[in-house]
């Protein structure tokens, strides 16, 4: 069988998913590409590559011989490089989110619908195992229909917006929180089979980290309405005070919820079924599915990551749309980025439009 040869954009990101095509029989790692290039010749000598398989031009390595583009890039270059990987030919597999501006977004989901090659957004918290079980809980009508759910993602991420030793600005510093909320949105649409039709948002001064971009904002919190009527509220920060981070859930439905811990995505939460619990009980919520292969441990963020790759390969080999396709990758991107214009606006509610139908 002849494999898909896949080229990895962007030392970290990329090469975390790398690990997971370069284990997988279908599938070889033939070309790498970073700016940096220290950093992109030890990727080189990590995945055996020749010095002709290693690029630190994007325009370069888009063009050479491959069938997938996985990009572990800077938000702020999703839409150019998305829409130029399409037009060379390859399949697209882009860490989150989508894109930054709603123009960017726009021009993405003109260039899939221009493409013949697959796109799917990777959002691994989707494939986080306890998510996949209240999936099926929900699914089976175990809580009921939902009408509110929280999510909060606090994870203090300061080097990352400034460089506490050079005081360097970084691309991060102008990313807004509630933007960055596809960890947030992703699984508890996933859950609902829901989408966001109208927001509002708070939050726009900058205490911890002044006069640096709408990156150090101390901290978002957005009021999303859904579709379906329901109410999501999330809460964002890249820069407050919290160790380890936060990503908590918590779903509330007509006969019970579903809650996951407070630290990290390995924890215990709590679960409560009407009609079958006098009272709420515990649960363990855990991010790595314990019946995995030994190399679905490849990848990053448990088993999440190994089991996102396996369905946008068997997107590809059987034609059929990606889990996180254009129409949802959309959904858990355009969200955040009218959130923000929301808390800028002075509180305002906004409608969202839905992209990529």
């Amino acid at each position: 069988m002849e494999k898909f040869k896949v080229g990895l954009l962007g030392i970290g990101r990329g090469t975390a998913y790398g690990h997971i095509f370069a284990n997988n029989p279908k599938t070889e790692v033939v070309a790498l590409c970073d700016i940096d290039q220290e950093s992109l010749a030890k990727g080189g000598e990590e995945f055996q590559l020749e010095d002709s398989q290693l690029f630190t031009s994007f325009d370069d390595f888009i063009n050479a011989d491959f069938d997938i583009a996985v990009l572990g890039s800077p938000i702020p270059d999703h839409a150019y490089q998305v829409v130029k990987a399409l037009e060379n030919g390859k399949h697209v597999l882009s860490e989150v989110t989508a894109a930054n501006t709603l123009e960017g977004c726009e021009q993405i989901v003109n260039a899939v619908k221009r493409s013949d090659k697959k796109y799917m957004m990777a959002e691994n918290c989707n494939y986080m195992y306890f998510v996949q079980q209240w999936k099926g809980l929900v699914d089976q009508g175990k809580i009921g229909d939902i009408f509110y759910a929280e999510a909060e993602y606090v994870h203090e991420i300061r080097d990352r917006v400034l460089d506490s030793d050079t005081s360097e600005t970084k691309w991060r510093a102008n990313r807004a929180p509630i933007h960055y909320c596809s960890h947030s949105l992703g699984p508890i649409l996933y859950i609902m089979d829901d989408y966001v039709v109208r927001v509002t948002c708070a939050g726009k001064d900058a205490r911890i980290i002044p006069n640096v971009g709408a990156g150090a904002i101390d901290m978002q919190v957005a009021l999303f309405e859904t579709n379906k009527g329901a109410i999501i509220k999330v809460l964002r920060s890249s820069v407050a005070c919290r160790k380890p981070p936060l990503c908590h859930y918590v779903l509330y439905g007509t006969k019970g919820f579903l809650e996951n811990g407070l630290e990290n995505y390995e924890n215990i939460g709590n679960s409560y079924f009407e009609g079958e619990d006098e009272r709420s009980k515990s649960m363990e919520c855990l991010s790595s599915n314990p019946n995995a292969p030994e190399e679905a441990k490849a990848g990053g963020h448990g088993t999440s990551e190994y089991y996102l790759v396996r369905d946008f390969l068997q997107s590809i080999e059987e034609d059929t749309v990606p889990p996180i396709d254009i129409v949802r990758a959309m959904d858990m991107t355009v969200p955040g980025i009218i959130a923000h214009e929301a808390a800028m606006y002075g509180n305002v509610w906004l409608d969202v439009p839905r992209l990529g139908l």
